[in-house]
């Protein structure tokens, strides 16, 4: 299950309970730590946590600060130095070296639009939206928490429609969408100053399988770890059936020409072709070109299938554009040295990963400099006049 989906079911089950809870949220990090801001944590008064904001070195003393928020019923910023090796508080010799600051708030099941409750909101849409979480390094003034959600359109959710700053937020929101970059701001304004986290939440990719065969059922156990929404296309009722996939996968039995007709297509959904039958992936590769939102498409099998299928769509007057060929992936995934279904899975979900984050998919020990990217990490000031 998602990291998210797991803290928002875990949020349900403790408001079911009447049990009180703090999200855990990383809202800055500077210099190198496990996870990047917007990792989160949901804390019950029982102590269960869900979710992680490092890779279990902060987590106990977390714990701890969660429950006094809870305590206290105030939100509280936190700051850990991982790279002050005498920090008791979370163990020495870590070697991040990192300075992680991370906003603990205590949630009010009886406000509609407490964090958690933007955080569905934000889960269940299909486009990019921006939360935005307001905080003060100077732990003696009021940490505002996560207090809005912004569509692409601009629209406001929670009670950002009477912050501060208005029109500079939503100018900012507006640069956040542009990059599709998470963003970090320090308001002036007189004597006053205010920290803003604006995060890129980005809904989880969709996975069209074409071809509902063995393979394709221990790729979609693969991904649904990663948390990817599953949909299971075959023109074989034999195979494209409920009992032979998980229950949060959707199973279409389909015409290759109507491959798209239960589909929503975004710049999130990627398909690959598996059905083993030349024509069948033929025929749908010829509909999903025309859809130039699909960022990747995959083909299952030797080059020499992928340029018999160009010669066949040449011979009939179908030359494809180079942007068209930019998304085909043909023969599918990294080049990992996988033999076996489940290596030949973990090669194919590794391209679509590098495809999505534009990343090359080379070894990190050969990469130059940190291992995150830090677009856009620092804070910008903002006067306002």
């Amino acid at each position: 299950m998602r990291e998210v989906e797991a803290i928002i079911t875990a949020y349900e089950k403790a408001r079911a309970e009447n049990l009180g809870c703090v999200l855990a949220t990383v809202v800055h990090v500077e210099g190198s730590s496990y996870r990047r801001a917007g990792a989160r944590m949901l804390v019950d008064e029982d102590g269960l946590m869900t979710g992680a904001i490092s890779g279990g070195c902060l987590e106990g003393d977390a714990l701890r600060k969660a429950l006094h928020a809870l305590h206290q019923h105030k939100n509280k910023l936190v700051t850990y130095d991982t790279s002050d090796e005498s920090d008791a508080a979370i163990g020495a010799q870590l070697g991040c070296n990192g300075v992680i600051q991370v906003l603990f708030e205590p949630i009010d099941f009886q406000q509609n639009d407490n964090p958690i409750e933007l955080l569905k909101k934000a889960n269940t849409e299909n486009e990019s939206m921006v939360i935005g979480t307001y905080f003060h390094l100077d732990k003696t003034k009021e940490q505002g928490g996560t207090t809005f959600l912004i569509d692409q359109s601009l629209n406001i959710s929670g009670r950002g429609k009477g912050f501060d700053f208005h029109n500079h937020v939503l100018d900012d929101c507006q640069t956040a969408f542009n990059d599709q970059t998470s963003l970090f701001r320090e308001y002036l304004f007189k004597d006053q100053k205010q920290y803003l986290f604006l995060e890129v939440f980005t809904p989880p990719p969709t996975l069209v399988l074409v071809g509902a065969g063995n393979d394709a059922q221990l790729l979609a156990q693969m991904a649904q770890v990663l948390g990817w929404s599953i949909v299971v296309s075959d023109g074989r009722p034999t195979h494209a059936n409920g009992s032979r996939f998980a229950s949060s996968c959707q199973v279409i039995v389909s015409k290759p020409e109507e491959i798209l007709d239960e589909v929503q297509v975004t710049n999130r959904t990627v398909f690959v072709l598996m059905t083993h039958n030349y024509r069948y992936d033929l025929a749908v590769l010829k509909v999903l070109i025309e859809k130039k939102e699909i960022p990747y498409i995959g083909i299952l099998g030797p080059k020499k299938k992928y340029e018999r299928m160009l010669n066949d769509m040449k011979e009939k007057g179908i030359a494809l554009t180079d942007e068209q060929l930019a998304t085909i992936h043909a023969p599918v995934g990294l080049e990992i040295g996988a033999e076996t279904p489940a290596e030949i899975g973990l090669s194919i979900l590794s391209e679509i990963q590098s495809v999505l984050t534009d990343t090359e998919g080379g070894r990190l020990k050969e990469k130059d400099g940190p291992i995150h990217r830090k677009k856009n990490n620092e804070f910008k000031q903002v006067i306002i006049e």
